[in-house]
């Protein structure tokens, strides 16, 4: 398991169906190492903290095994060519992970990087009509929902430090809540 990118977003005004709204969905990808915090990464920004931020929320991570899924659905919404690769961070995603999904986290699991560091997964993203407009078509949300491509929330329990490349390992927590069950009964 591994940090694929580390990506970070400012806060920006954008037009979503008519009306002005802040955003910091667009996340760019960090070279070099990354400092986090409690309240997440360096240079990292939340336009709405009901949704993302916070102590529970500070970092938000995405497993790159999904990626190809969102784009053939983008293509076949004409919001992007068959062949377009989505960028690191388009998702929303503070961390793109490789080698896990929602399938094996559980609430209370806890990522351990080299340096110390530890986040811990908190909760399930739950996607809103700003992952709508990142994504460039009405149903993405309602697709997040429906395939449980989620990712995770995660809270700060050591901080530390995180780049490109680096691995990482998975500590079970109690184990009694999956992430995907979490997911689920909040979509309801």
């Amino acid at each position: 398991m591994k940090i694929l990118s580390v990506n970070v977003g400012r806060a920006v005004p954008v037009q979503i169906n008519g009306r002005e709204v802040l955003t910091a969905i667009g996340k760019q990808p960090q070279s070099g190492a990354v400092a986090y915090g409690p309240m997440g990464l360096a240079g990292d920004e939340q336009a709405d903290l009901s949704v993302h931020g916070g102590l529970s929320k500070a970092i938000y991570a995405y497993p790159s095994e999904h990626l190809a899924f969102w784009r053939t659905v983008r293509a076949q919404a004409r919001a992007g060519a068959w062949d377009q690769d989505l960028p690191p961070g388009m998702v929303g995603e503070n961390l793109t992970l490789q080698g896990v999904t929602e399938r094996e986290l559980w609430i209370g699991d806890r990522l351990c990087f080299a340096d110390g560091g530890v986040l811990v997964v908190s909760e399930p993203r739950q996607p809103c009509f700003k992952f709508n407009a990142a994504m460039g078509f009405n149903k993405a949300a309602k697709l997040m929902t429906e395939s449980g491509y989620c990712g995770a929330y995660l809270a700060v329990l050591v901080p530390g430090s995180v780049s490109a490349g680096e691995a990482f390992t998975l500590e079970p927590g109690e184990r009694h809540l999956s992430l995907l069950d979490a997911f689920r009964s909040r979509a309801r």
